[in-house]
């Protein structure tokens, strides 16, 4: 009894302090760890047990991968192209910047997306004479929309994909069409919201159309590379389940050849990878591994079929709906490692969990645009915007990002019940 309350206290106190964010969320993880360390809940194995390294080494080849292609200026130069093919138009630019965060987010990662996306905006913006904020928020739900297509576009995604065996393919199959959808319903919202917001004058237009993308690219050499090496990713991706590779491998491979192809000052590169992030990932795999340990994740299953009766088509509107509510409050990781294990332990009782992990990977992602603090890019641009002078504030977020995060969950969740109950 002792190292189950153990176990719930110091996964209940590391959450309320990550939602604080009072400590940096890497150290709270990684403390709370050494506790269950400490206090014999787990012994050193049994936490490395409980790591996904798979998921660990998706993001650091990827984070390692982008930091070398980031170089190039490949991102500005699509940035700028997209301006000059809008001519200017400040609708069809936006227009144009979601399709590519969201497309970026789905072979990357969002928060390095929008890194690399949002100066460029703000200089659009300004010489446009513009408010970038529109352009900001847009961006934020686009990227987090995007980065729900893919295995590899937000770690929930990775995560689950790890645990439950799922291929690039698969997400592509489950999570890409409802997607597509989504970011056309947010276009056409979008065109109500801020289209009258967003005007400018010819002459500023004018000045857009002088801007010229291959000024942008700074390594024409490794530019090419860059894109050659984005291609075989995606090939790779695709067909890791098919050739037997876990996708950290590909990853991995990927970053390799590119440190090693890319002539960039591979210590500066390496220095660029988020490690705070991969301790973070590491410290919480440890503390809901606790959880696990203590069967407190077996008590929680048993409780989810015993609410629904066991029916699957009502366990599944449950889990799209509280995943995305609560991942809008609470960052959609440490839930996502919480409810994985969750589903696991339903499916090893016979049930066909299929639908539960797509409900899961929709909601944790979606509902990331429900709050500022839903997901790390809603902070990050928010951030940039604020440090230009234009302050997005989290009422100012939540008016906007809330209701389009419902929009976005009822339009999964009535996929979701047309896919797998054709109802």
């Amino acid at each position: 009894m002792t190292n189950t309350v153990i176990a719930i206290a110091v996964f209940v106190i590391a959450m309320a302090i990550i939602i604080s964010e009072k400590i940096h969320r890497a150290a709270v993880a990684i403390a709370g760890a050494v506790v269950l360390l400490l206090t014999g809940v787990l012994d050193f194995e049994d936490s490395l047990e409980y790591i996904d390294f798979n998921t660990l080494g998706v993001l650091i080849g990827m984070m390692t991968f982008v930091g070398v292609v980031k170089e190039s200026g490949l991102f500005q130069y699509l940035a700028v192209k997209s301006a000059r093919l809008a001519k200017g138009d400040p609708w069809k630019i936006m227009v144009f910047f979601i399709i590519i965060t969201a497309v970026l987010s789905a072979l990357l990662d969002n928060v390095t997306t929008v890194l690399l996306i949002g100066p460029m905006t703000m200089t659009i913006c300004a010489i446009l004479g513009i408010n970038p904020v529109p352009f900001f928020m847009t961006q934020i739900l686009a990227s987090n929309v995007g980065g729900t297509s893919t295995l590899i576009g937000d770690p929930p995604n990775i995560m689950i994909g790890s645990k439950a065996g799922l291929s690039f393919a698969d997400f592509i199959n489950y999570d890409t069409p409802p997607v597509i959808i989504i970011l056309a319903a947010f276009i056409l919202i979008f065109k109500f919201v801020y289209g009258k917001k967003i005007l400018t004058t010819p002459e500023k237009m004018a000045e857009v159309m002088k801007l010229d993308e291959n000024d942008e690219i700074k390594d024409k050499p490794l530019f090419i590379k860059s894109l050659v090496m984005i291609g075989f990713i995606v090939l790779g991706f695709f067909f890791h389940g098919a050739l037997g590779v876990e996708s950290s491998v590909i990853a991995l491979t990927a970053a390799a050849i590119m440190l090693i192809i890319g002539k960039q000052n591979v210590e500066h590169v390496i220095t660029g990878v988020e490690w705070p992030t991969i301790l973070f990932f590491v410290g919480l795999f440890v503390v809901v591994g606790g959880l696990e340990k203590v069967g407190v994740i077996t008590a929680i299953a048993n409780w989810l079929t015993t609410v629904t009766g066991g029916n699957m088509f009502l366990t599944m509107i449950l889990v799209v709906w509280v995943s995305a509510i609560v991942s809008s409050i609470l960052d959609n990781i440490p839930f996502c490692a919480a409810m994985i294990p969750v589903i696991l332990t339903m499916a090893s009782t016979g049930l066909d969990v299929a639908p539960l992990w797509w409900a899961l990977s929709l909601g944790a992602c979606l509902g990331g645009n429900g709050t500022l603090i839903g997901a790390s890019a809603n902070v990050v641009l928010s951030s940039i915007s604020t440090r230009e002078g234009h302050p997005i504030t989290f009422i100012d977020f939540t008016k906007v990002g809330f209701p389009m995060m419902l929009v976005s969950v009822a339009i999964a969740c009535g996929y979701l019940m047309l896919r797998f109950h054709g109802v």
